[in-house]
């Protein structure tokens, strides 16, 4: 702390930029309390009755984003580390984008950002500032199902389910994109969602429906 103490607080950023000095205060404060926490004996952690993850969270300021998701405007207050997946499941209550391997490649938790398609696994809700998201509950117009969804259902393209959400926005994307022109192509663009239970001839068969009979997607 002697060090920090000794550093001058000069900065020639502005308001625009952060000081490199408060930078590396912060940095020495939230590491300091990472350190901390690792160390905490896990007798001393249980008697206290401590909960971690809260008190950790609590050490990290937290920022305002304004998202339009589903044509509604949401102002809200979160973590910088939070994923838009887990913004969308546990603080919005959106559970139809699920959660697969959490690490971007099966696809089941693909949603639109302003009309293309993004693994929500991957990115992180505060970079979405402003934009426009669309998940699987945006889809339809009120009792109305998309036509990509009816299309599922009429040509079973789904077992399990689980895949499907994600399924339904990638195949929505892939037909907006101008990726159907042919069952090889809907395939390749197709690729980046698995589904487990093996139901990819008649997803592509709901793809070239909708995409053959000229419906707005």
């Amino acid at each position: 702390m002697a060090v920090e103490k000794d550093l001058p607080h000069t900065c020639s950023q502005g308001e625009k930029g952060q000081c490199p000095n408060e930078a590396r205060r912060d940095f020495l404060k939230y590491s300091s309390i990472l350190t901390a926490f690792a160390f905490m004996p896990n007798m001393a952690v249980k008697a206290a009755d401590l909960k971690l993850e809260e008190k950790l969270v609590s050490a990290f300021e937290k920022v305002n984003v304004t998202l339009n998701i589903n044509g509604k405007k949401r102002k809200l207050s979160i973590e910088p580390r939070t994923t838009l997946l887990d913004l969308l499941r546990e603080q919005l209550n959106l559970t139809g984008t699920k959660k697969g391997c959490d690490y971007g490649q099966c696809g089941a938790c693909t949603v639109h950002v302003d009309g293309q398609r993004v693994l929500s696994c991957l990115s992180l809700a505060a970079m979405q500032d402003g934009k426009k998201i669309t998940t699987i509950e945006g889809l339809a117009d009120g009792h109305e199902l998309h036509p990509m969804q009816a299309a599922f259902i009429k040509h079973d393209g789904f077992q399990c389910g689980y895949c499907t959400p994600g399924q339904i926005m990638s195949a929505v994307a892939c037909i907006r994109e101008g990726h159907a022109d042919s069952d090889d192509e809907i395939r390749e663009y197709m690729s980046g969602n698995i589904c487990r239970c093996g139901a990819y001839p008649n997803i592509v068969n709901a793809i070239k429906e909708v995409k053959n009979g000229g419906q707005k997607v």
